[in-house]
Formats: C-alpha cells, structure tokens, sequence
C-alpha cells in the first residue's frame, strides 16, 4: 500500500471495517429458531499471510461439549450444547451465597469465511478457557501467463 493508503488506515481503523465485511458475525439473527437461546461466544480473528486464526472465549466448558463445523460451503459455526458446572459443594451446611456467573445453556457463532478460506484445512483446540479456531488460507490463483504468438 502506499504511504497515503497507509495514513489513511491508521487514522480511520479500516482493518477493524474490512474485518466486518470479510466475517460478519450472524448472530444478530436471532430471530432464526435454530439460534433462540443462544448467547454469543466473544471472538477475536487474526489475518496472517497464511491463515485466519480465531480465538474465542470458553470458559468452563470441556472440549467434548464443542462443536466446529462449516456450513454452507463457507461458512465457520462454533457452537456448544453444553453447560458450565459449578463447583460441587462437599461440606455438610456449605451454600452458595451469591451466584453471578451465569452459566449459559447454549453457545453459538457464525462467521462467513472468505473465498480464500480452505475450509478442508481447519483446526481448532481448547486450552484454559480458550478455544483457538485455525483456517488455512488457500494459495493465491496463478498469475496469467501472456504468450506471445508469432504471426506467419
């Protein structure tokens, strides 16, 4: 990009714009019946020259309980029917007396992927709370090649 482009990035935060239009999120599209119930799980995606790695937050739920899926042909879902335990109270006459975390039943989010994703080359892993969602990105199509032809 040029010195101007690059000004003019800084000063108006176009990658955050850019980064709306490449993966908008569809959870605002709660009025779908499949997505009543949910609550929506906090990301942020990072754009490397080789992938898209999206890291979402998790916590208390087992990786057993998550599901990543593509939907659509380009379309990235995480999801997770689980629910977060709470800590078993083992001592006679112990009780909770203030609950506030809430323990969501459902988690779901929806991220259109962009024609470069390779949707065939997704991994994800849980760690601490967590989950780290990686899409490789496709190679760059071939450059087209001008032949000269010789006019007999």
């Amino acid at each position: 990009m040029s010195a101007v482009a690059d000004t003019l990035t800084h000063w108006f935060n176009f990658p955050e714009n850019i980064e709306k239009l490449m993966f908008p999120s569809r959870t605002h599209e709660s009025r779908d019946h499949e997505n009543k119930g949910c609550s929506s799980i906090p990301a942020d995606i990072l754009d490397t020259p080789k992938e898209f790695i999206f890291y979402l937050d998790v916590p208390g739920l087992p990786k057993s309980d998550i599901q990543v899926t593509v939907e659509d042909e380009n379309t990235l879902v995480i999801k997770s029917g689980g629910k977060r335990k709470r800590e078993e109270v083992e001592e006679e006459g112990c009780k909770y007396i203030r609950l506030e975390r809430k323990a969501p039943q459902k988690l779901m989010r929806k991220f259109r992927l962009p024609e470069n994703a390779n949707v065939s080359a997704i991994t994800a892993k849980c760690e601490n709370g967590v989950l780290t969602v990686v899409v490789e990105k496709l190679p760059p199509p071939p450059k087209p090649k001008t032949v000269e032809v010789a006019i007999a």
